[in-house]
């Protein structure tokens, strides 16, 4: 016995493609009988709006460790112990575990139930409220604008990796070519508070690497640095073949990325213990004063670690929680994914602090002398402190390698959720997505030449200052409004039951309706309040700096008022209509057309 499937030919049935499956036996007796079937092929996978089924990732443990690795970036090393040991050590905890509780793990919940439930990006998801979609162009922006800077941290991190290939670390003398008079080694120097003496290692990163000796401002950036666009080059290659294909390949890089800074902490944890000094670094690290919780900037720089820390407003959280499958149990990833980050800045400082209380030993200064944060701890105190090991090149290799694997899976998730956002609100990017993602980290490379220039620190740090900071604050508000109050509470609940099997307890709720919108009101009041200009060292930027910068914040914003505008312009009715079907999900459109809004019944806004 034999068969042979023939695809019959297309016609203009609407009853869907049919298959003619030819069946031929062979009787004993020479006689041929032959019998003919229309058979159904199977369908595609397809979702109840007909269509095409959302891919998912390969494994759970692949969405946990690209947001794990999205979560837990350079600042939970540079910024976090550091504003533990300036804010009372240990009792900064005290407020950092209440807002994280309050309203970070909240926010975290919220984010990725909401992707998941509509699976969709930034943009999309905001099909349950049309009017609020202005917010997900906002994070796609935000996101956009955060990766022209963050790859550049990673170029300087593969430029120092290559540096360290070599006998003897290029930053520990001041006899090289790029030093000046006022270079001195700590032996020499008594006090590093004196502001005409820099050590090899700072000047390294500001005059070798950065090459700012030959930029008086940022009217005067001069052209890119080609061993900083080398590596700038190199860091785009990574994100494109780590994206290109979507989270089928983006979740096997962050096996590596995601779980190799966790080793490379513990190792150098151990070797940091055993230096001389390092106790005495940790106990000031962990060292517990609670009359510091009496001030108001304590509460303040917990809130915006808080709001930093966790990722939320990037719309990265619900780019990759939109491709989990429907059913996954989103509340524990939640509670899991912000607790490892939590964790894993508390961690990192008992290494930071081991090393830094070493320096403070070998070299007979304060504690306080030795200890920054942002990228002066990462690319200056640190490699010094390497620098005087023993095998100092090989501790150089893995401290620079952790650096790296920090920050790709980071901005890996800052693409995804531009690349993600953008190609679902626009259906015909799905088919060209390899040729969108290089578009869009090609571009990000062009913008970012800005800052391999001689002055481009003087680029980064105005971007750094504006891209995200007050406008991701405000980003988050309108999304906690737009969920809770306009969407509704009870809603949202109704939507994660459906997928989890039981719905969020009323502390979730009250969270999401009333502790997180007003938290996030308040610390957009206080950014506002507490706006300073920014400034690298004794530089002060232009005026024209300032009011560019002011306008890249705007820009992201505006799209929140600009977009509700747009959609109640174009709706049809009367004003009345117009905003009834603003605020109400596509999918209920004709219970507008009924008379029946529930956002217009007061039962609506008193439920919770």
């Amino acid at each position: 016995m034999s068969s042979v499937v023939a695809p019959e030919k297309p016609t203009s049935n609407t009853m869907g493609p049919k298959e003619v499956e030819l069946i031929l036996v062979k009787e004993q007796n020479g006689v041929q009988f032959t019998s003919t079937t229309l058979v159904t092929p199977t369908p595609t996978q397809t979702n109840p709006s007909g269509e095409e089924e959302r891919e998912t990732w390969g494994k759970k443990i692949d969405f946990l460790l690209s947001v794990i690795g999205f979560a837990v970036d350079l600042a939970n090393v540079w910024r976090f112990p550091y504003l533990c040991y300036k804010n009372g050590g240990g009792a900064f905890l005290v407020p950092y575990l209440f807002f994280m509780v309050i309203a970070g793990m909240p926010l975290f919940y919220m984010e990725l139930a909401l992707g998941q439930y509509n699976r969709e990006g930034a943009a999309g998801v905001w099909k349950i409220c049309p009017i609020f979609k202005g917010v997900g162009f906002t994070v796609i922006l935000i996101s956009l604008y955060v990766g022209f800077y963050y790859n550049v941290i990673i170029s300087w991190a593969m430029f120092y990796l290559f540096s360290s290939f070599t006998g003897e670390l290029p930053w520990v003398h001041c006899n090289n070519t790029w030093n000046s008079p006022n270079c001195s080694d700590w032996a020499d120097n008594g006090s590093v508070s004196d502001i005409y003496k820099a050590t090899p290692a700072q000047e390294y990163f500001e005059r070798a690497v950065l090459h700012i000796q030959d930029s008086n401002g940022i009217d005067n950036l001069g052209r890119p640095r080609w061993q900083l666009t080398s590596c700038l080059a190199v860091v785009i290659v990574l994100l494109y073949f780590s994206l290109w294909k979507g989270v089928k390949t983006s979740g096997k890089v962050v096996w590596i990325t995601a779980t190799m800074p966790y080793v490379v902490l513990t190792v150098l944890l151990l070797r940091g213990v055993t230096l001389p000094g390092a106790i005495d670094g940790i106990k000031a690290y962990l060292s517990v004063d609670f009359l510091r919780l009496c001030d108001a900037k304590v509460w303040i720089e917990a809130a915006t670690q808080i709001c930093f820390s966790l990722g939320v407003g990037f719309g990265v959280l619900i780019a990759f929680s939109s491709y989990n499958k429907f059913s996954n149990n989103c509340y524990r990833d939640a509670i899991i994914t912000s607790s490892i980050n939590s964790l894993t800045s508390f961690f990192s400082g008992f290494v930071v602090f081991s090393f830094l209380g070493y320096m403070s030993q070998k070299h007979n200064v304060a504690l306080d002398k030795v200890a920054r944060d942002g990228a002066g701890l990462v690319f200056v105190i640190y490699p010094e402190a390497i620098a005087t090991l023993p095998g100092s090149s090989i501790w150089a290799v893995i401290f620079f390698i952790m650096l790296l694997t920090l920050g790709i899976d980071s901005a890996m998730g800052g693409m995804e959720s531009v690349i993600t956002g953008l190609i679902d609100e626009f259906k015909f990017l799905h088919k060209h997505r390899e040729l969108f993602t290089l578009f869009i980290v090609v571009s990000t490379f062009l913008i970012s030449l800005f800052c391999v220039t001689n002055g481009g620190m003087y680029v980064f740090t105005l971007l750094d200052h504006f891209a995200a900071g007050t406008s991701i604050l405000f980003g988050v508000l309108i999304e906690a409004i737009g969920i809770a109050w306009f969407y509704g509470v009870d809603r949202f609940s109704d939507d994660i039951e459906e997928m989890i099997g039981h719905r969020p307890g009323r502390y979730w709720r009250l969270c999401w309706k009333f502790v997180s919108p007003c938290f996030l009101l308040f610390m957009v009041v206080v950014s506002f309040a507490t706006f300073n200009p920014p400034n690298y060292g004794s530089y002060m930027f232009p005026a024209w700096a300032n009011m560019l910068g002011w306008c890249l914040a705007m820009s992201s914003m505006t799209m929140v008022p600009l977009y509700a505008i747009y959609k109640l312009c174009t709706l049809p009715g009367k004003f009345c209509d117009r905003l009834a079907y603003a605020i109400t999900p596509e999918t209920e459109h004709h219970l507008v057309d009924n008379g029946e809004v529930r956002q217009f019944t007061l039962h609506h806004w008193l439920v919770v």
